[in-house]
């Protein structure tokens, strides 16, 4: 799902189009450049993450301090929600100025509306991607054997793959459903007149309801090795720092 969410960039360049995307009088961001923020949101967040974040919440509780990678996951998976929710309100907002000012039947109009109201869900999706991508790798390998560590790698692009068709399929079926009658399709060409409003709503719908089936899989899966591990060698003198080392020696065994 948060592949799905990232992958509607062709409806953001469309807002970001049709809003004011300067920041001084003699310079305005490109509307294909908006994406940067993602990236510039997931680069940060590593970067924070390793060298401040850790190294400060270990400081002040004593001991090393690491967020589990299925925890990882279901941030990211509730940020993702959170950011389609978030280009909902946002798109209504943009939609109702639209119309407000006479551009209902003009969709290359530009509103007197700042195109930074973008920037939110841009930076939400960047720090999904970054909890999520980087717990679910260290999932993969952290469960499975060293000798599956290439599949473990597949995996994740697998599913970005899968997502990208979803995509097209979730988008088709949206406009066809939603033109019937000779009605404006959700997704219509003239941003003005269609509800992408609407569509952001119903990938947030998907996203919440994805979310509750990954808690409910990761509830149904139990512990990771690591916690296992832990738990079982408490008494026994083992050092935090040991315990994925020794996980990943037991899942060979097996």
């Amino acid at each position: 799902m948060i592949s799905i969410n990232i992958s509607q960039s062709t409806f953001q360049l469309l807002q970001a189009s049709s809003m004011d995307r300067h920041i001084s009088s003699s310079f305005q961001i490109p509307a294909g450049s908006f994406g940067m923020f993602t990236i510039i949101s997931l680069a940060t967040w590593v970067i924070l993450y390793d060298r401040a974040i850790l190294p400060l919440a270990s400081k002040i509780k004593g001991k090393p301090v690491q967020l589990g990678a299925k925890l990882r996951m279901g941030i990211g998976l509730f940020l993702s929600c959170m950011a389609m929710v978030v280009s909902a309100i946002v798109e209504s907002i943009r939609r109702r100025k639209a119309i407000r000012e006479g551009y209902l039947n003009n969709a290359h109009a530009v509103l007197d509306m700042s195109a930074m109201w973008l920037v939110p869900q841009y930076c939400l999706n960047g720090l999904a991607e970054a909890f999520n991508a980087i717990g679910q790798t260290e999932f993969y390998y952290s469960e499975f054997p060293k000798s599956m560590s290439s599949i473990a790698a597949a995996l994740f692009g697998l599913g970005m793959a899968v997502a990208n068709l979803l995509a097209s399929a979730i988008l088709s079926a949206v406009d066809k459903l939603t033109s019937r009658g000779g009605k404006e399709s959700w997704v219509s060409n003239n941003i003005n007149k269609g509800h992408y409003d609407n569509y952001y709503w119903l990938l947030a719908i998907m996203s919440s309801v994805n979310l509750l089936y990954f808690l409910v899989c990761s509830w149904a899966y139990g512990p990771c090795v690591e916690r296992v591990i832990k738990v079982s060698d408490e008494g026994n003198g083992f050092k935090e720092e040991e315990f994925s080392n020794i996980g990943a020696i037991v899942k060979d065994e097996v």
